[in-house]
């Protein structure tokens, strides 16, 4: 006698299965864990994609009829939820249902049951996981750039020494340091000003006009100490980040207070009279934001619970690490690239092209790891120092589509500060989204300028050029991402237009420039 397994119902397994869980829910052992199992599946834990090779899997991982009967729920559940519409393959459903559990491993069981897309299709390459080439891409990177570091150390030697960053007149750097030292005066003067205005000593334009004075004084002072003296790169370059720093720290103590005048000043007019709000000068709260890893002044910030010194040391100890790698990159790589190389924008073209890609590949390594040990070794280390809570100093820029979007991702204290303190006030005064971007950006590429241009004692603006083009880059990279939705050609342009070709490009621009001014004035 033949049997055909197409036309046995499945109402004769059902009850044979549910007769197996009253056996099993009866005895101990074995059988309550094939009770869970059973369960599970009840439940709907079986997906709809399950093929023949999971069925297999499933009776092998079974003891006992537990595990077969696990098998005939598995089969009866994942064809169940085949639907797709087509006469053919809904009569191949209603045959795989009616298959009992004796026929599920014979020759003729079905062993293709659904429509499925290779790995590496269009359809399916993005709904798996690639940790497996993530691992290859690292591997292969570790072995070729292990293979560039013999090849440059056999054919050049170590080459670390001062060079472009400590120059012979290091030791008359002290007026830098002495300047540096004296930067919280000017802290100390914005606090007296906000001082006598909560006592009201003077009026709301004095105090406006006394913090302007006192915000540009703290910027000025600094670039003309740089100026005046023959300092190396590193030490204008730090001196004007500390300054940068204070002159952006001080606008948002001076805003804030001013903001907070004015809520206070509504309370007590009885426009708001259903806030609690007092207005309040602390000596210790302004002492607390200058050290602390934050460029937005608030009166009290969220405090972590106590100092980890073991997970302190820890990061101490990478930051060395980082910075004496940025160090033997910068020495071992860049700077001999950078001598051998000539203005980009004079002399052979294809050569100037060369040079750039050459130089594209160790300067996004510098500049990966200059992230990597300001953003997150050092900032993390002065808030567990300060205990200061609030630690997202950088979101996920690396996925950015746009530069827009990587604008807001990378830098959160600055980009926090632009937005609290040009960007909103600008949208509440009337001006247009555009017109506070550019504003935003102007602002951003002076600053960028003041701190490469000082310390060169050359003013070019290529630094400048270089952040307000990011603003037509926003544009076209906005473009490209809403012309090719879930695509990464936004991502791709902002790899290419940022650390490919611009870094590479403003760092042969400001060499070959200064190296022309000291030949000259020579």
């Amino acid at each position: 006698m033949t049997i055909n397994p197409d036309s046995i119902t499945s109402s004769s397994d059902d009850n044979h299965h549910n007769n197996n869980l009253r056996r099993r829910r009866g005895s101990g052992g074995g059988g309550d864990k094939s009770v869970d199992d059973v369960t599970e599946l009840d439940s709907s834990s079986v997906d709809a994609s399950s093929s023949s090779d999971d069925l297999t899997s499933d009776v092998r991982d079974g003891s006992g009829n537990g595990g077969l009967d696990k098998v005939s729920e598995a089969v009866s559940t994942t064809v169940g939820k085949i639907s797709d519409g087509d006469g053919v393959q809904e009569e191949q459903r209603k045959a795989n249902e009616t298959t009992p559990l004796k026929y599920v491993y014979r020759a003729s069981a079905p062993a293709h049951r659904r429509n499925k897309e290779s790995p590496l299709s269009s359809a399916a390459i993005f709904k798996q996981s690639h940790a497996g080439l993530l691992n290859l891409c690292i591997v292969v990177l570790i072995a070729v750039n292990s293979r560039l570091i013999i090849e440059n150390l056999m054919k050049y030697g170590l080459l670390i020494g001062s060079g472009f960053w400590s120059s012979s007149t290091s030791v008359r750097d002290w007026p830098l340091l002495m300047c540096c030292l004296s930067l919280p005066i000017f802290p100390l003067a914005a606090f007296l000003v906000e001082k006598m205005a909560q006592k009201k000593y003077m009026t709301e334009h004095v105090v406006v006009t006394l913090h302007i004075v006192i915000t540009t004084a703290s910027i000025l002072y600094p670039v003309l100490v740089i100026l005046r003296c023959d300092s190396a790169f590193l030490s204008g370059g730090t001196l004007m980040m500390f300054a940068c720093i204070v002159w952006m720290k001080l606008v948002s103590y001076a805003h804030t207070n001013y903001d907070m005048r004015q809520l206070a000043k509504s309370v007590d007019e009885g426009e708001n009279s259903e806030i609690n709000y007092s207005y309040n000068v602390s000596f210790k709260s302004l002492a607390y934001f200058m050290v602390a890893p934050t460029l937005c002044y608030q009166l009290s910030y969220p405090r972590s619970a106590s100092i980890r010194k073991g997970w302190l040391a820890r990061q101490l100890i990478k930051l060395v690490i980082f910075t004496g790698l940025m160090g033997f990159i910068i020495e071992q790589y860049i700077n001999p690239i950078v001598r051998s190389s000539q203005h980009p924008f004079e002399g052979n073209l294809l050569y100037a092209i060369e040079r750039v890609l050459k130089l594209s590949v160790p300067i996004l390594y510098v500049w990966l790891c200059m992230f990597y040990s300001l953003f997150h070794l050092w900032l993390n280390i002065l808030a567990e120092i300060l205990r200061f809570g609030d630690r997202e100093f950088y979101k996920d820029w690396w996925n950015a589509k746009t530069i827009d979007e990587y604008w807001r991702l990378w830098n959160m204290p600055v980009h926090k500060w632009m937005v609290r303190h040009i960007y909103f006030p600008c949208l509440g005064n009337g001006i247009p989204k555009g017109v506070a971007m550019v504003i935003s950006f102007f602002i951003s590429a002076v600053f960028h300028e003041l701190c490469i241009a000082v310390p060169c004692r050359l003013f070019k603006f290529w630094a400048f050029l270089g952040i307000m083009f990011q603003i037509p880059l926003v544009i076209l990279t906005n473009f490209l991402q809403n012309k090719f939705k879930n695509s990464n050609v936004g991502n791709m342009t902002f790899w290419c237009f940022f650390c490919i070709v611009g870094q590479p490009m403003c760092v042969l621009l400001y060499y070959h420039d200064v190296m022309n001014r000291n030949g000259s004035s020579s």
